[in-house]
């Protein structure tokens, strides 16, 4: 029998929290539903998705920025703070992250072509990042692009920015692309969440990439969740 039945997602959408070997399982079933392929013609707008932990409140506070694309004119931001309901967990990051991102993305008057994520896809250890819990949840096309790697091998990229090498799984599946974005950074770590496809994910982070490591639609975002939580705080 399956688990996500539609109360089940619903009880998703609504913040009640699974228990570890539920949201396990979860995550592996979710896993063969997301799609591999555009579900989009032509990409007019993409967003960034962020959050930060008010932690004297047991709360996030997430906020989503959208932007034209590929010139990156502001068009919308909101924001949002809910309940922390789920404890930090390396790879399930999605359960305790999010209800915050799609309660803040309902807010918006602008629904974005593809929203993208600082974090994963399906560069995680059972192929279900955060960019897949919200774009197969949500229906919409969605990707990641992670500072650090969570899962898989690669080989370094030279270091100009464009310059990628593939990130693959154990078992030598192709899961994503290590980017360098900038000389003498780090690289990001790309990867599709729903309804994109690699190559696509690819050129909107290097289209999306203006002079900082960090794409700016997440770069963006991050540095207004910063201000966000500056202003709760006080």
């Amino acid at each position: 029998m399956s688990l996500i039945d539609q109360d089940r997602l619903k009880k998703l959408y609504d913040s009640d929290p699974p228990e570890y070997s539920e949201a396990i399982a979860i995550q592996r079933e979710l896993r063969d539903k997301v799609i591999s392929t555009n579900g989009f013609d032509n990409i007019k707008t993409v967003a960034g998705a962020d959050l930060a932990i008010l932690k004297d409140q047991n709360k996030l506070v997430c906020a989503i920025i959208v932007f034209s694309y590929p010139d990156l004119i502001e068009i919308e931001r909101v924001w949002e703070v809910v309940d922390e309901n789920f404890p930090y967990i390396p790879g399930l990051l999605a359960f305790r992250e999010g209800p915050a991102i799609i309660r803040t993305y309902n807010k918006l008057k602008q629904k974005p072509d593809v929203l993208i994520f600082d974090g994963h896809g399906i560069a995680h250890p059972r192929g279900f990042g955060i960019a897949c819990y919200v774009g197969v949840l949500l229906d919409i096309s969605t990707m990641g692009i992670g500072k650090k790697k969570l899962y898989g091998t690669y080989q370094e990229p030279e270091d100009k920015p464009g310059s990628y090498e593939s990130l693959f799984s154990k078992d030598g599946e192709q899961i994503g692309v290590v980017l360098k974005t900038k000389n003498k950074t780090k690289p990001v770590f790309v990867s599709i969440g729903h309804k994109i496809d690699l190559a696509t994910s690819k050129k909107i982070a290097i289209t999306c990439s203006r002079g900082y490591r960090i794409p700016e639609p997440t770069r963006l975002a991050d540095k207004y969740v910063a201000e966000l939580k500056r202003e709760l705080l006080k």
